[in-house]
C-alpha cells in the first residue's frame, strides 16, 4: 500500500537525527504558511502582491517554496502589502 505524505513524514519522525533537522524548519514553514495564508485571505496571486510591494513576482515565489532566506525588511513589505504586520517572538524550547 502507498503511504500519504502525512503517513510518510510520521514514520520519519521517528528518528531522532530527522525529527531534530525537521523541527529546526519549523520557521522557515510558518513563514511559507504565514505567507500562502495571507495571499489567499486577501484573494491575491503572486503577480498582484509583486504589483503592489514592487517585489519581484520570482522572489515571492521562491520564498513560497522554501527556496529564499527572506529579510525581515522584505516580510514587512511584503505583510505591508497585505495590509498585515510581521510578529516575531522568542518562545522557550520545547522539553526534548
Amino acid at each position: 500500500m502507498t503511504k500519504n505524505f502525512k503517513e510518510s513524514l510520521n514514520e520519519q519522525l521517528k528518528d531522532e537525527t530527522f525529527r531534530n533537522e525537521y523541527m529546526a524548519l519549523e520557521p522557515e514553514f510558518q513563514i511559507i504558511k504565514a505567507l500562502l495564508d495571507g495571499r489567499k485571505e486577501k484573494n491575491l496571486t503572486q503577480q498582484q502582491l509583486s504589483d503592489i510591494t514592487g517585489i519581484n513576482q520570482a522572489d515571492i515565489s521562491k520564498i513560497e517554496k522554501g527556496n529564499a532566506n527572506p529579510s525581515l525588511r522584505t516580510l514587512q513589505r511584503l505583510a505591508a502589502g497585505m495590509d498585515m504586520n510581521v510578529r516575531i517572538e522568542f518562545v522557550p524550547n520545547q522539553a526534548k
